[in-house]
């Protein structure tokens, strides 16, 4: 429990230094928009493509962890999904990033450090390549998702052009696909270049939080306890037990790699959820409600997952 707490501590200190100063009044109306820009637009796009560039084609290509974390996202998605449209219905935008609130998961800012601690420089690579996964793949079916929402009501066809325009253009999808195109190709990166994505990389999960807790100044955390309930239950139990399923009776790869999946699908929801639910002007303060409450259990829930498994 202390190396869990140890991770989350910062996460909330972030996001707490974001509220402070939004009461205060310190950055001024819009602050909280203006930096989700700089992490959508700036920010991100040099974390997916440094990541990617850095991480063999071969070494991201590992289909049993890859499958295990992948179909109990599908599954969780579905399910979650399933059940807004019952019981929370709302728009198809809306919906949408009600999945992705419950399978998206904080792989990068939570994942890696937790992993390194529990098996030293050999838990870095699931975790990287889980980071992959979800700013390559997962990221980019969210957007896929929210540009159908944005271009609804128009002709089969103009859907269909104004989807695929969306995600062409989308500084995301075009960063993870320059770095991947550059680990293929084995592409050199220059040192002062590496140290440029690096930096500006290292800005984009502090600065993710501190917009998270500007946007909740005057806003609810609690606002709408049943849906929130149902999306913790589904991020921290439903998808990890679905991937436990799959990564140790299913599918067949190393321990280490087995338990990194279950431990990554169980880990809270990821701040990049809140970056698009702002970008798009949907489900902003259900998904950084989410964020926040599920980090909290997420103390509880990390916890017995790796006394479980007699880890640490």
């Amino acid at each position: 429990m202390a190396a869990v707490i140890q991770v989350v501590i910062p996460v909330f200190g972030i996001i707490l230094a974001g509220y402070v100063a939004g009461r205060r009044g310190l950055l001024g109306e819009g602050s909280s928009e203006a930096l989700n820009a700089f992490v959508y637009y700036v920010a991100l796009p040099a974390v997916f493509f440094i990541s990617m560039a850095r991480v063999e084609i071969g070494e991201i290509l590992n289909w049993p962890f890859l499958l295990s974390i992948g179909i109990a996202q599908l599954v969780t998605f579905a399910l979650a999904v399933g059940g807004a449209r019952l019981f929370f219905p709302g728009r198809f935008g809306a919906l949408s990033l009600h999945g992705l609130t419950a399978v998206f998961a904080n792989t990068g800012y939570m994942g890696i450090p937790l992993l390194q601690t529990a098996f030293g420089d050999a838990g870095t690579l699931p975790a990287v390549v889980a980071t992959v996964w979800h700013g390559a793949v997962v990221m980019a079916i969210g957007i896929v998702l929210l540009e159908a929402d944005f271009n609804r009501g128009r002709g089969g066809l103009a859907i269909i052009g104004g989807v695929s325009w969306g995600v062409v253009k989308s500084p995301l999808v075009l960063s993870a696909v320059a770095g991947l195109a550059a680990s293929a190709l084995q592409l050199p990166i220059p040192v002062a270049a590496e140290t440029f994505f690096d930096i500006l990389a290292a800005a984009a999960a502090p600065c993710a939080l501190f917009a998270m807790g500007l946007f909740m100044v005057g806003r609810s955390v609690t606002s709408g306890a049943p849906e929130l309930s149902w999306l913790v239950a589904m991020k921290l139990v439903v998808q990890p037990v679905v991937c436990w399923w799959l990564a140790f009776h299913v599918f067949d790869m190393e321990p280490l790699w087995a338990f990194s999946a279950v431990a990554l699908s169980a880990l809270p929801t990821g701040a990049l959820v809140f970056i698009l639910a702002q970008k798009y002007g949907v489900y902003t303060q259900r998904a950084t409600s989410a964020i926040l409450i599920s980090t909290i259990v997420s103390v509880a829930t990390l916890s017995a997952l790796f006394a479980y498994f007699e880890i640490g």
